[in-house]
This record gives structure tokens, sequence and C-alpha cells, in this order.
């Protein structure tokens, strides 16, 4: 994501690993356009998978990004996803282009209050890149999200390191899929990184 796109964030908490989770996120109910730029990174806390999808838009299309829950198909029981859209965020900061190389890892630190010294977290003694988002709207979930992207062997200590300092919500992600231009009718790209 560039600057001058509004990045709308949607979290997902579940027992699904990644093929059958991304079945089923196709099924939530999304804006139309909405999925012409998706990033979706996973990580795993004790038995459930973490996943955040990261929706690109230019500023200027001027789209109202809906999130809606997913579209019951069958009278089947299946597994339960817990979504929870973050809100619309302004790019502050673009060190990378949201595509982790291989070997790299993300960490996503969520950070509430407004006030909060940035300068600090640009400053940190690991090699890696930091995007910076600012919240948009005003209805969003934090004032700030910021994604690390480090070699994979240095993440904990990263994680550690800023832990030490804020303990705000954080944890590390690996990329899993890059999917564009779905709704448009174009060709979808998936790329599936290793964990």
């Amino acid at each position: 994501m560039t600057e001058n796109t509004i990045v709308h964030f949607v979290c997902f908490e579940t027992l699904l690993e990644s093929e059958p989770f991304m079945k089923r996120w196709k099924e939530f109910t999304h804006s139309s356009g909405s999925n012409a730029d998706v990033i979706i990174q996973q990580s795993r806390k004790n038995k459930c998978y973490l996943y955040i999808a990261q929706h690109g838009f230019k500023s200027s299309d001027d789209l109202q990004f809906k999130f809606y829950g997913e579209r019951s198909s069958s009278r089947i029981v299946q597994e339960r996803i817990k979504a929870t859209p973050i809100g619309g965020y302004t790019v502050l900061q673009s060190e990378s282009a949201n595509e982790a190389a291989t070997g790299e890892s993300k960490i996503f630190m969520f950070l509430a209050d407004v006030r909060t010294d940035l300068n600090f977290y640009k400053e940190t003694p690991f090699n890696g890149k930091l995007n910076i988002y600012e919240a948009y709207y005003q209805s969003c979930s934090y004032a700030y999200i910021l994604e690390y992207f480090v070699q994979s062997g240095q993440a904990a200590a990263l994680k550690e390191y800023l832990k030490n300092y804020d303990n705000s919500e954080m944890e590390i992600y690996n990329e899993y899929a890059h999917i564009k231009d779905t709704a448009t009718g174009k060709k979808e790209n998936n790329y599936v990184w290793p964990t």
C-alpha cells in the first residue's frame, strides 16, 4: 500500500487453517470493489489462527467500505469465524510496498493513544522496515497501526523489545495471500509465502 491510499483493516479469529479460511473468507460480504487489492496475513495464537486482511483503496476512489458477516449458504454447521472491522487508515509512513520478502515476518502493533510519540517506534535497534497507518475516520478502533517488516529470526526479539516499552496489542504474522482485481473481473493472483 502506498501514500494516497486508504487501507481498511479487518481482523479474524478462527480455528480454521489457511486453505479452509480462504474459502470461507470469500463468502463474507464486502463492498463492491473492496477486493481489488487485499493482503491477508496469518498468525497462530494458542489453538486459534489470527488473520488480518488489508483492503487498499486510492483515496480518490471515494469508496464506502462495508464489511458484513458471512453469507450462510447451507444448514451445515461450520467452524466459527469471528470478524472484527478495525477501520480505515491513511498511510502516514511507507517503507515497504506491503509484500514481505522471503524469510520476512510482519509485526502488527495497534496503538490506541493519539498522543503516542512515534519516534520511539521508528528508531528500533533491528533492521527492517516500518509502515505507519493513521486513523482516517473517527470511528477507527486505534489511533495508529504499525506494520514492521523484519527477518523471521528477529521477529520474536523485536516483539519483546516493543513489549518492554509498550504493552499494546501486537502479534507476529506471515503473509498468506495477495489478491488483486477480483471484484473487477480481472485475474485473481494468490501468492502464498512459506511460514
